[in-house]
């Protein structure tokens, strides 16, 4: 418990500063780095010709972060498919199939980092920096780009455009991925994960068998898959081999770069809303300005929506540790000591603790790394990941968590404007029916993409064929893979037998759908609230800059997620978990 505290409390203090960097870079102020920085996004800014003082309508903003995204997408493809050659390839690994290879590279570009090959046997080095570890800096410049422009419109930071995509994409990678990812990355050297350019090495064990140990850039690989929310691995085995997780300090820095982004994401929020005069008072230009008044630490706003998700991430935690450490009454029965928890599948070196921290961790923040086995978790252990993709808004990851919160926020707000008889009203500005349309339709798209996909793929032979467990646990299979897919989280109950062509076309999809459909429709809804007059607040105006409306939009989360996934999950892991405790 004390590891588990400690590290929420580091998180905590980190976010902080880190919140108040982003909110820099996010409304253009002063930073302390601005004479490096500024040097190399001007020279970028050159180079590809960007105007960075234009501004952008949403329908722009999205439509050059999709065609961004899809030229980077045809280029990652076809780096795949020619990965044969013999450039940065010692190992000769051949060409990508071309459903893995649709299936890689959406998964990459969408940040899901879903894997349906094991790294070390399926990439080149050159693909692994090309096209993964590029993708990784890319898709989350992206992702926080996005949530950057959706804040400036319910904010009303700008007056007329949600900025330039292009500049944000240059300012988040230069100055917050880039520079963050070389620390961890010394971190994880200094650990012992390696890097370099080595073949695979062929050693002796002490048993006196031979056994192929990998090589190659695993940290900084590492390194950006968790800062930015990506997931997947350089190896198959993911965090959970000592190759990219060494030590319980390994342990603690991945799981921080996890947390910080999308946690300091919400102080940006808060502080571009409490700062929002000044940003838009045309007498004082944004860039390069300093505020120099005292800045709260989350601004009301940004403190309701840390804890409706803190509300939900504590919950999971306590679910999912206390699950873990009961163990398997199965296999008390049968005369294993279930004395330390349920083991299975998790490194003794980190423990019940650590692991089910990291478990909550890496799908509560969308990131889809794993220091265990998720497959081999109790029924309730594994149903606290599986619930937290569903919902998709619990902190979340690369900004689009937020985002997706602020849904659930809108449909809080919408509700108990109902029950007061107001028209519902949200940072100033009137809720109304085209905002509200557009936001249940965010909040829709997800469980259909989830539900649908799973309905598809338990009906039909082709999806059939990759569950390797009939029972209850093939049906939790199913619904994580569709599940991970849609929340582009990118972890997975490994026992499901994902490479083929079915399980790799539609789990594409889904990772597609699932990414780009919110986005556009979330800048839309950003858009729509920035072109609308503030409202006067006044004795009658819902408060939502409280504790106590956290709690409901908590609650009203929980309820959502009841009326949509319960019934699969009372036939998946709910169902699995009774057989186990209830006697026969």
């Amino acid at each position: 418990m004390l590891q588990i505290i400690l590290t929420l409390v580091i998180f905590v203090l980190l976010i902080i500063p880190i919140g108040r960097y982003m909110f820099h870079i996010a409304t253009g102020q002063h930073t302390f780095c601005d004479p490096v920085f500024n040097r190399i996004d001007n020279g970028i800014y050159r180079i590809c010709g960007i105007n960075q003082n234009e501004g952008m309508g949403w329908k722009k903003y999205a439509l050059a972060l999709v065609l961004t995204n899809a030229v980077m997408v045809f280029i990652g493809y076809l780096i795949l498919r020619i990965q044969f050659l013999p450039i940065f390839n010692p190992n000769g690994i051949g060409a990508m199939e071309p459903t893995l290879s649709f299936n890689t590279i959406i998964s990459f570009m969408t940040n899901t980092n879903l894997q349906h090959y094991s790294g070390e046997s399926g990439l080149s080095y050159l693909s692994q920096m090309l096209v993964i570890i590029f993708m990784m800096f890319v898709s989350a410049s992206t992702g926080y780009a996005a949530c950057v422009a959706f804040c400036r419109g319910l904010t009303g930071t700008s007056k007329n455009n949600l900025g330039n995509f292009y500049v944000d994409l240059v300012r988040i990678t230069t100055r917050i991925l880039i520079p963050f990812s070389i620390i961890v990355t010394l971190i994880l050297v200094w650990q012992g994960a390696p890097q370099n350019f080595m073949a695979n090495q062929t050693v002796t064990t002490i048993e006196g068998t031979k056994q192929d140990i990998a090589m190659g850039p695993i940290a900084s690989l590492v390194s950006i898959k968790h800062l930015g929310t990506n997931g997947g691995g350089f190896l198959g085995a993911n965090s959970t081999t000592p190759l990219e997780n060494p030590t319980i300090i390994s342990d603690i820095t991945e799981l921080l770069s996890m947390m910080i982004l999308p946690g300091a994401c919400v102080i940006m929020f808060g502080l571009m809303y409490h700062n929002r005069k000044k940003l838009t008072d045309e007498a004082h230009p944004v860039v390069g300005r300093r505020l120099t008044d005292r800045q709260p630490i989350f601004g009301g706003e940004g403190r309701t929506v840390f804890v409706a998700m803190g509300i939900i991430f504590l919950i999971g935690l306590a679910v999912c540790y206390f699950s873990e450490l009961a163990g398997n009454p199965k296999l008390a029965e049968i005369g294993l000591s279930q004395s330390m928890g349920s083991m299975e599948g998790k490194e003794v070196r980190f423990g019940i603790a650590q692991s089910a921290l990291f478990t909550t961790v890496t799908t509560s923040f969308t990131t889809g790394t794993v220091n265990n086995m998720h497959d081999t978790l109790t029924p309730l252990g594994g149903m606290v990941p599986l619930l937290h993709m569903m919902l998709n808004c619990v902190f979340g990851g690369k900004g689009v968590g937020l985002m997706n919160m602020i849904m659930y926020v809108m449909l809080g707000v919408f509700l108990c404007g109902l029950m007061i008889g107001r028209t519902p009203e949200y940072l100033g500005k009137k809720v109304e029916g085209r905002e509200m349309k557009m936001a249940v339709l965010v909040l829709i798209i997800h469980p259909l993409l989830i539900l649908g996909f799973s309905a598809l793929a338990v009906g039909t032979e082709a999806g059939r064929a990759g569950i390797t467990n009939p029972g209850f646990h093939g049906l939790s299979q199913v619904l994580y893979e569709y599940s991970s897919s849609a929340a582009n989280n990118g972890s997975g109950f490994e026992g499901l037998a994902d490479n083929t062509y079915f399980w790799n076309i539609t789990a594409g999809l889904a990772m597609f759908f699932g990414r780009y459909l919110a986005i556009v429709l979330q800048l839309a809804i950003a858009w729509s609230l920035l072109c609308k007059k503030r409202m006067n607040e006044s004795i009658g105006t819902l408060k939502t800059n409280n504790i106590g409306f956290g709690v409901i939009v908590a609650f009203v989360v929980y309820i959502f997620a009841a009326l949509t996934f319960f019934p699969a999950l009372a036939l998946g892991p709910i169902a699995e978990h009774l057989s186990i405790w209830l006697p026969v």
